[in-house]
């Protein structure tokens, strides 16, 4: 027996349509579902320990402003080198001082990033940024 070409050119179709449906259903329920402390909980992050310390006395501060011309310590302008010499000093005393960086909007980001590279030498590692 011939068949004939019309059956031939006729397979099968399935509709994907529903599938898809199904797949994004599920999809949006498991967003929705999801809690951000399951996320959080599973990132290996380094989290900062609670301290049993009182906070750090204002002796143990030091306040720098970046600026767009230049830097300020204790009410002085300085440049880059005078400021790195000036930290070295404080860095041979004590490691523990908390740096205090203060930028203004219009300072450039490379005096920041000069700043911290310095306090990253020098090993004064507890460096708070804020901006003015």
């Amino acid at each position: 027996m011939k068949r004939s070409k019309r059956q031939e050119a006729n397979p099968c179709k399935m509709d994907m349509t529903p599938m898809i449906d199904v797949v994004f259903q599920l999809l949006i329920f498991f967003i929705v579902t999801t809690k951000n402390e399951d996320i959080m909980s599973k990132l290996k992050i380094l989290r900062p320990q609670g301290e049993t310390a009182p906070p750090t006395t204002i002796d143990n501060m030091l306040t720098i402003q970046v600026y767009n011309q230049g830097y300020v310590l204790n009410g002085a302008r300085m440049n880059i080198a005078e400021l790195s010499r000036r930290l070295k000093k404080v860095a041979d005393l004590s490691t523990k001082v908390t740096v205090v960086v203060k930028c203004t909007g219009d300072s450039p980001h490379s005096f920041l990033v000069k700043l911290l590279d310095v306090c990253a030498q020098i090993k004064l590692n507890d460096i708070s940024v804020f901006s003015m």
